[in-house]
């Protein structure tokens, strides 16, 4: 989905009336930096000891903000020396240290509105004016270490959101009112899937109900990629330093990379699944009838990420991918990204993301590996393989990874929300003599390197079904829920029958419960309803047993009518519906 720039550019401007604002309630405030950002801006403060901004300063702010957008000011740009930009800031020391870390002789420019001057590139709309006052919120403060060292002082970051019509913000705060109540972590307590211990950060303990939906969910991936022409392995988790030094990981990722060591050498817990991948090729010779050679690897990974950007199971230190890497020729390359494609539109279509999927091409960054001539037959290869799948994309200019480019894939979730999840790179590198030395014997009986494909399709599985949990709002698919069925008696005296049903569905693989404890029917129904959001409740009773049947009560939110059914009839019903994996019951 394209940048907004004109919207991009309101928001920036109405940063710089926000930091107005700031200035006129509370003077001596020390001013950042203030970018747009998705949705809107934050702007970083360092106020005086005398007044620390809380949120019940917003009215005010608010308020002060609308009157500086009444005032029809123009953004006035300048150009200014080093030295007019010292004097003209001297007041304000983050401003001096940013324009002291300016080359010489590099253009500065200031952009005015009323009495507030601030160091900025821009764009900036030309007036005040063409910022609907009614059109922005200010929603919350952060604390924020400048330039993002923490040996540097906390400032205070305003967040904020802005748009061009007032329907459009009332728009994005129903949006959040109604993702707040689907908060993964909420739904998490209520359904009973996982929690997670602020002693261990980052690592989440999955309960039997959430486990039984991550199996499931791994087990049909697993099923995806295996019919798809894929390899299972497993990989250590800890693996040496000479190998990740190899990788090149050692230089460049150690700082997310948790360290051990075990008889004078040193370990890493790994961070990723490809080093190992290529160990595995290596360990025999290979060659070309073996390629394409697609290695599957449900790999746990741990990183050390810091505390502060953790989110639920989201982001998290601990997880698994539905990881892959297809070591192949260069021409192989087309006919595989094309095939990985096709993979992942079954799957997400299997979740009904495949409606809106955005993809991204990232090409060749400024800091790259390889010749030129190279990323540009790569980037093509990568764009008519995606083509021929069916599925338009739209340049991430510069933004492949250094030793190649990538296919990103972004669904969108029920509340029109984007989540980057697939993803399929082109790698010429790790499989290098420079790298790991991977090596097959071509048909010209010489020895050549082959090219490697890192891909996934869902990313994380603990991020995915965070996505799923909140898309779904716990209400899921039957092929996916912990508990397809709740079996609930009239009265106690129909509890054998309760359990025959019970017993029957589940030697079906049906993964249902009988609820023959002695509260009544209606206290179950409210439970299950409430609690499970179970696809199907049967209610037995005196004509159930009698004809061998069950009264099918359907999930609320499907729509479907109450119906009874005979217990075979039902049974099959439920079994096609997860063997087809519909997404809905």
């Amino acid at each position: 989905m394209a940048v907004d720039e004109r919207l991009q550019t309101i928001r920036h401007s109405c940063a710089h009336v926000m930091a107005e604002a700031v200035l006129r309630l509370f003077p001596g405030t020390k001013i950042a930096i203030g970018p747009a950002i998705d949705n809107g801006f934050y702007y970083d403060f360092e106020f005086s000891e005398e007044h620390k901004v809380s949120e019940s300063d917003f009215p005010a702010i608010e308020k002060e903000m609308r009157k500086i957008l009444a005032g029809n000011f123009d953004f006035v740009k300048t150009e200014v020396t080093k030295e007019e930009a010292l004097k003209l800031f001297k007041d304000q020391p983050y401003k001096i240290e940013l324009i002291n870390d300016l080359p010489d002789g590099e253009k500065i420019t200031t952009y005015q509105q009323d009495t507030f001057m601030d160091l900025c590139r821009g764009p900036h709309v030309e007036n005040t004016k063409e910022i609907n006052q009614q059109s922005f919120k200010l929603m919350k403060v952060a604390g924020a270490y400048w330039r993002g060292d923490s040996s540097k002082t906390m400032l205070s970051r305003i967040y904020a959101v802005c748009f061009y019509k007032p329907n459009d913000l009332k728009d994005y705060l129903n949006m959040l009112a109604e993702a707040e109540k689907r908060d993964h972590r909420k739904i998490g307590a209520q359904l009973d899937l996982f929690h997670l211990d602020p002693e261990d950060p980052g690592q989440i303990f999955w309960h039997p109900n959430g486990w039984s939906m991550y199996v499931t969910l791994q087990n049909y991936m697993r099923d995806k990629v295996t019919r798809d022409g894929y390899q299972e392995v497993n990989t250590p988790i800890v693996m040496p330093r000479t190998l990740w030094e190899r990788s090149g990981h050692w230089g460049h990722y150690q700082k997310n990379m948790f360290i051990t060591e075990s008889e004078k050498r040193l370990f890493a817990i790994k961070p990723m699944n490809c080093p190992g991948a290529l160990e595995i090729f290596n360990s025999r010779t290979r060659s070309y009838k073996d390629l394409p050679l697609r290695l599957a690897e449900f790999g746990h990974c741990t990183r050390n990420e810091p505390s502060g950007t953790l989110h639920g199971i989201m982001r998290v230190r601990g997880f698994v991918q539905d990881d892959a890497h297809i070591i192949c020729t260069e021409e192989q390359i087309g006919s595989e990204v094309t095939k990985f494609c096709k993979l992942l539109l079954d799957v997400y279509k299997d979740f009904g993301f495949d409606k809106n999927l955005l993809v991204k091409l990232s090409t060749m960054p400024e800091d790259h590996v390889g010749e030129e001539a190279t990323w540009r037959q790569a980037e093509e290869t990568l764009a008519q393989a995606c083509k021929s799948s069916g599925m338009d994309y739209e340049i991430q200019p510069g933004e492949g990874a250094f030793y190649g480019p990538k296919l990103e894939f972004t669904l969108i979730d029920a509340l029109g929300r984007q989540w980057q999840c697939g993803t399929i790179q082109l790698d010429y590198q790790l499989p290098s003599a420079e790298r790991l030395n991977a090596q097959y014997i071509g048909s010209d009986n010489q020895k050549h390197h082959p090219v490697m494909l890192h891909r996934a399709v869902l990313g994380s599985l603990e991020r995915f079904l965070g996505i799923l949990i909140e898309n779904y709002a716990g209400a899921f698919p039957t092929w996916l829920h912990f508990e397809q069925v709740a079996v609930v008696p009239v009265g106690q005296e129909f509890n054998d029958y309760a359990e025959k049903v019970n017993n029957l569905l589940q030697d079906y693989g049906i993964r249902s419960n009988a609820y023959t404890d002695d509260s009544n029917m209606k206290t179950k129904i409210k439970m299950i309803t409430s609690e499970h959001k179970t696809p199907y409740i049967l209610v037995v009773g005196a004509k159930e047993q009698e004809e061998n049947s069950v009264c099918v009560r359907f999930r609320q939110s499907s729509g479907l009518q109450q119906k009874t059914m005979g217990l075979d009839e039902f049974k099959n019903y439920v079994l096609e519906k997860i063997a087809t994996h519909f997404n809905g019951i």
